[in-house]
């Protein structure tokens, strides 16, 4: 779907470009002629965004979801048009510790820059805000579609739950084209979230240190999975979507539409690595979390296209050399702050 768009004519604002998935749409998005500014509150310095030079390629301006007269003022002076927010606490364990924060930056962050974004209505070709499959909370009917309840119970299942309604009260109150995203657990290279199971995972294989696995008591958590090249065609193909009003106000899930353990994960990654000697350490997961999720993209594969390239093994054999290559090169990976770009 992102080779029917004209990017070359779009002034974007993505929030978030300093993380994992923003720094693969970014990169995008200028491989396609996009002009690109960015909102930036904090970064980090071993990221892929500052490590490849793409925060030299972009516009940055530096503040925070909270600024509202900032994002009016960002929006009316670069002349932005189309909008990618994927700015977010994306940490399930920090949102949990940290319940204010996560509030503050995934609800009223999302109202804040979509009501910027209501003051310049007339310019606005499509607006693409990120959700999660967190946001139907912890729900017993799978796989999830699109028109199941928003019903999450822990502060960041909250907090999309949240975002997501908001986002889209804006098209039905206000007519903004937009369009929600609510996407699988998003792996590949580039994450340094090393809390995360597939980057710790491979970090600790590669030093041939057991790899650490929380299950819950009521048995092991599965989730389904997208790769991060995926992702990329999922933000493109909404707003390629968006040029047709039948996409307005619509949300998508993204993701492989299957199902597999945090052990099938790990597992799957000790045989690519040649590591299956190596016994996981299992520990009983602390808080809270969705047991089982199962995704159903049937919607976005009807109306926008959209299905995924990767299989999971094809994905995670990409992101184990990524990984390779990074850990192994002159950079000194640190844990990033999960506060990204905000």
């Amino acid at each position: 779907m992102s080779r029917s768009l004209e990017l070359h004519t779009h002034q974007v604002l993505v929030t978030g470009a300093s993380g994992f998935m923003g720094s693969w749409l970014t990169e995008h998005l200028l491989a396609q002629g996009a002009t690109v500014t960015t909102l930036l509150a904090d970064w980090n310095p071993n990221s892929y965004f500052v490590q490849s030079g793409l925060i030299n390629r972009v516009s940055n301006v530096v503040g925070t979801l909270d600024d509202y007269a900032l994002l009016e003022k960002t929006i009316k002076e670069r002349q932005i048009d189309t909008v990618f927010h994927l700015a977010a606490i994306s940490v399930e364990g920090l949102a949990f510790s940290n319940p204010r924060l996560s509030f503050e930056i995934n609800i009223r962050g999302t109202y804040n820059l979509l009501e910027a974004c209501r003051k310049h209505a007339d310019a606005m070709k499509g607006i693409v805000v990120a959700s999660s499959d967190k946001a139907y909370g912890d729900s017993h009917i799978l796989p999830y579609t699109e028109d199941l309840p928003m019903q999450g119970k822990h502060p960041y299942e909250v907090s999309k739950s949240c975002a997501d309604l908001i986002a889209r009260s804006y098209y039905h109150s206000y007519g903004l084209p937009v369009a929600v995203g609510r996407f699988g657990n998003i792996y590949g290279g580039g994450d340094l979230n090393w809390t995360r199971l597939i980057p710790n995972t491979i970090r600790r294989l590669l030093k041939q240190e057991p790899p650490t696995v929380r299950i819950p008591s009521q048995g092991d958590f599965m989730r389904d999975f997208l790769y991060v090249k995926d992702g990329v065609n999922a933000y493109t193909s909404m707003l390629a979507g968006l040029a047709r009003p039948e996409v307005h106000g619509q949300a998508f899930n993204f993701a492989m539409g299957g199902s597999w353990t945090v052990m099938e994960v790990v597992q799957k990654l000790q045989k690519i690595m040649d590591c299956e000697h190596i016994e996981p350490l299992v520990e009983q997961a602390s808080h809270g979390e969705i047991w089982h999720q199962h995704v159903s993209a049937e919607k976005a594969q009807r109306m926008l296209g959209w299905t995924p390239q990767y299989s999971l093994e094809e994905g995670l054999v990409e992101t184990v050399d990524w990984y390779t290559n990074f850990l192994s090169s002159s950079f000194n990976p640190a844990v990033r702050s999960h506060v990204v770009a905000v």
